[in-house]
């Protein structure tokens, strides 16, 4: 059987391959100015190559605060621009104040001219190319799906809509007695027996199952996929390719077998793992405090002039357990704004006041709530926690909703930096499959990666 596939680089993958080039070009960037304008303040050499690992984690680290990770804006030439002129301008800060880890500052002042502009040029050439020649020809896979046909249209413009680069271009009837018909033509409905040798002809990158029920996968089909997965293709399970490729839980597809394909993460037994992050939750408590407090003049000012009334708002919400606690934030809607009973806050909410939308935007009006860390009532990582009304409302319709409650509400959490104000029950979903991605998945670097897209969302006036 010919096995041979295109070329398709995973969503991780691509990451690291823009990581990977990011690094090297800057690099090679930064020897050829070197060559050519006799530029000395970045030499790299046996006896200071640790000024190079410096280099390569601040572009690392300030791109991922910029998004140039983010494959979104990597795919999107103004954004990426923007993230270039970002990351170049602050690594170049960064590096040159930091001078007991990096060269000593050039007498020179052209040579701060040349740092940049070797950066710079290195990372816009780089994912230019990256935009032109990668990022529309080499991702794409070719996939076959097995499920039930009720599900068929469902699963496939569910998974198009992910990831455009993941297309489904055959679909396995297993049920050849009924005739059935997609309303995307450009799938081909595919018998048992013709499977392996569609499989051959078309370069297939993988084959999905995404059945619920057994009886589905007859002996004929098994041994047909026996023998394919034995030569070489990879074959997966639905719910394993929603996750990888949204980092959600496929909660809506799961439903009432939910807890079987939800196994905790070991982090939320890990008591050394939680002692730290205890730990740092304090730190980053006190921290936040005394910054509240260094602002508190301006946000009084602010208030008077701006939302007339008290500064702080307190609310009932969910907590770890079901446990409910009084969360403290700077108030930022007009006073009574649920005088008809409790609503969702909504994009352009006309409760929230002037200043009010700049505290929500900056993310300051939740600064109050590092009390609520320092208490053990939240976490600085977690779900958002919900009112409780809200929280039985939703639970109606999902079961499972209160997953969300094993672990400690957070400051911010998976959902928020991924996921765009939530304002029904269909946005709750969505969010929740985030919240129990991170329940599932929980660890140091997932952790910091949460922090650093959090660091961009107050950057980029993102707060909602």
């Amino acid at each position: 059987m010919n096995t041979k596939k295109k070329i398709h680089f995973e969503v991780s993958e691509r990451k690291i391959l823009l990581r990977f080039f990011d690094v090297l070009f800057v690099l090679v960037m930064l020897y050829i100015v070197g060559i050519i304008f006799n530029f000395d303040y970045f030499a790299i050499t046996p006896t200071n190559f640790y000024w190079t690992l410096v280099l390569g984690v601040y572009v690392l680290l300030v791109g991922s605060v910029f998004e140039m990770y983010n494959l979104q804006v990597a795919s999107n030439q103004f954004q990426v621009i923007r993230s270039i002129v970002l990351t170049s301008s602050t690594t170049v800060l960064f590096y040159l104040l930091t001078p007991f880890y990096t060269p000593t500052l050039p007498s020179n002042r052209i040579q701060i001219l040349y740092f940049f502009l070797a950066i710079f040029l290195a990372l816009f050439l780089w994912r230019m190319f990256y935009q032109k020649y990668l990022a529309s020809h080499r991702f794409e896979k070719k996939v076959i799906l097995i499920s039930e046909k009720e599900m068929a249209d469902e699963l496939i413009s569910g998974l198009k809509s992910i990831d455009p680069h993941y297309n489904i271009i055959a679909f396995v009837n297993t049920d050849e007695t009924s005739a059935f018909k997609f309303k995307n033509n450009a799938v081909t409905i595919l018998s048992v027996d013709n499977l392996q040798k569609f499989v051959s002809k078309n370069s297939i990158s993988e084959i999905v199952i995404a059945t619920q029920r057994t009886e589905e996968i007859t002996v004929e089909l098994y041994n047909k996929l026996l023998l394919l997965l034995e030569n070489g293709f990879i074959i997966r399970e639905y719910t394993q390719v929603y996750e990888s490729l949204t980092q959600r839980i496929p909660v809506q597809f799961v439903a009432r077998d939910f807890y079987k394909y939800f196994p905790f993460s070991r982090s939320n037994q890990n008591q050394l793992y939680l002692f730290f992050v205890r730990f740092f939750e304090i730190v980053i408590a006190l921290t936040g405090i005394t910054t509240g407090v260094i602002l508190l003049p301006l946000i009084l000012i602010g208030n008077a002039v701006g939302n007339k009334g008290k500064l702080f708002y307190t609310q009932i919400r969910v907590g770890k357990n079901g446990e409910e606690f009084r969360i403290l934030k700077f108030r930022t809607m007009v006073k009574n704004a649920e005088t008809d009973g409790a609503v969702f806050a909504t994009t352009n909410d006309t409760r929230i006041t002037p200043f009010g939308k700049f505290l929500r935007k900056s993310r300051i009006d939740e600064f109050p709530q590092f009390i609520n860390i320092l208490l053990g009532e939240m976490a600085v990582i977690g779900p958002r926690p919900e009112r409780p009304v809200f929280v039985n409302e939703i639970a109606e319709v999902m079961p499972f909703y209160q997953t969300r409650h094993v672990v400690k509400p957070g400051l911010t959490g998976w959902a928020q930096v991924n996921y765009a104000y939530g304002d029904s029950i269909d946005d709750s979903l969505i969010k929740l499959q985030y919240d129990l991605y991170y329940i599932k998945h929980r660890s140091i670097f997932l952790d910091i990666n949460i922090m650093i897209k959090t660091i961009s969302t107050i950057l980029f006036y993102r707060g909602q």
